[in-house]
């Protein structure tokens, strides 16, 4: 198991004040005075200070971890405070990593907090990750997820790594000597787009609270050599359901990275291993869709032209807010496509929109295979709309 390596004769030694914060830490023959001392000693980097990362840090800054490291260069929406609850409402707008240090600080002074106020990246996690003992991936995209588990192969570094959607999360240790890493689960991303940020399919609150401490419990487990961590296991929670099922996973030999043979021996562009190219300037026309602006659509609506407004959210959504369109869910067309066929038929112009345009691209895509000739997308979807339109309609 990976631990802190100090012997017990170089740990730091606990004042009377730590004896009194962690006195209910103390009667546990599982930590006692020594295991307390290791968590004094250990260094440990959580990666992301938000919806995992805010019970993660709370937890283990709560514990008496000595130094704490956080990287993250977003700022604080208003969004975020569904979930993100080291954030508060005054801090909307403030960057999150700041928000997060006064949090921890107001709850144990005695923290050694280390600010990486950076996006996390092949030119700088190797030299950032070598400076703790273990690493905590809060991430939310996966081009993060294989950098930090690469990084902790080639530093040796545990990784107590965490994954939340809608209902549902994942929780395993990878990148140990003796367990497999993230690559061994998952050889290789999912194609761009197929699964859904939290921000497109969103996320049950609490979830990410449920699996922070899952994480903060497997790095303290770690630190003091005790119990059963997570490696070569996968937990899986449904919170939905409450249940819990675990798998058993096995380091892979032929892994790239932590195989018998591993042919990477660096951190590469991850952003392109996981075939995310970099945004270029909108285009006037996308696999053969035109797209048109919110300030288009509002043109036509001004002018009133005679166009038909086709709505590719969910139901749910259209309740939160909508623009009067005719919904059908965008995984519902093919079975509703004739609901358009009069509107074909009179020559109208179909203007699709979602949230922010990506379903409505597909939709317009999927209507132009179909034989509908005169078919455009709304760039940027309602949430453009209530930004540079209408203030009034609700940002979700």
């Amino acid at each position: 198991m990976a631990t802190t390596t100090q012997t017990a004769a170089a740990l730091p030694q606990l004042t009377n004040q730590d004896i009194a914060r962690y006195s209910r830490h103390l009667i546990l023959p599982e930590v006692g005075m020594e295991g307390q001392q290791k968590l004094k000693a250990a260094k440990v980097l959580c990666v992301g200070t938000g919806g995992l990362g805010s019970p993660l840090a709370l937890y283990l800054a709560a514990a008496g971890i000595g130094t704490l490291g956080l990287v993250d260069f977003d700022v604080v929406d208003e969004s975020n405070l569904q979930r993100q609850i080291i954030h508060s409402t005054k801090d909307v707008g403030r960057p999150k990593i700041e928000s997060a240090a006064e949090k921890l600080l107001a709850l144990n002074p005695a923290l050694n907090l280390v600010k990486h106020e950076t996006m996390l990246n092949s030119q700088n996690a190797l030299e950032i990750i070598q400076q703790y003992d273990i690493v905590a991936d809060g991430t939310d995209n996966f081009p993060t997820r294989y950098l930090v588990n690469d990084a902790c192969v080639l530093t040796g570094k545990p990784n107590s790594y965490a994954s939340i959607f809608r209902f549902e999360g994942q929780a395993s240790v990878f990148a140990t000597e003796e367990g497999p890493c993230y690559r061994c689960l998952y050889p290789e991303p999912p194609p761009p787009g197929l699964v859904p940020s939290c921000a497109e399919g969103g996320v049950l609150g609490i979830l990410p609270g449920l699996l922070g401490v899952v994480q903060a419990t497997e790095v303290i487990k770690l630190i003091l050599g005790n119990g059963e961590p997570l490696i070569g296991r996968l937990l899986l929670v449904d919170a939905l359901n409450m249940k819990f099922r675990e798998l058993k996973l096995r380091k892979n030999p032929n892994c790239p990275v932590c195989g018998e043979n591993p042919t990477v021996t660096k951190l590469i562009d991850y952003q392109q291993f996981c075939g995310i190219v970099p945004e270029a300037p909108p285009a006037a026309v996308q696999n053969g869709v035109p797209q048109i602006t919110v300030h288009d659509l509002k043109r036509k609506r001004d002018a009133g032209e005679n166009f038909f407004l086709l709505d590719v959210r969910e139901p749910h959504e259209f309740q939160i807010a909508h623009l009067n369109g005719h919904l059908i869910p965008v995984n519902d067309l093919p079975n509703r496509v004739n609901e358009l066929e009069q509107a074909r038929q009179a020559g109208q112009e179909i203007v699709v929109h979602c949230k922010s345009g990506g379903r409505s691209q597909r939709a317009a895509e999927f209507l132009k295979q179909q034989g509908f000739a005169n078919v455009v997308n709304v760039a940027g979807g309602i949430t453009a709309w209530a930004t540079e339109i209408d203030p009034k309609v609700p940002k979700y």
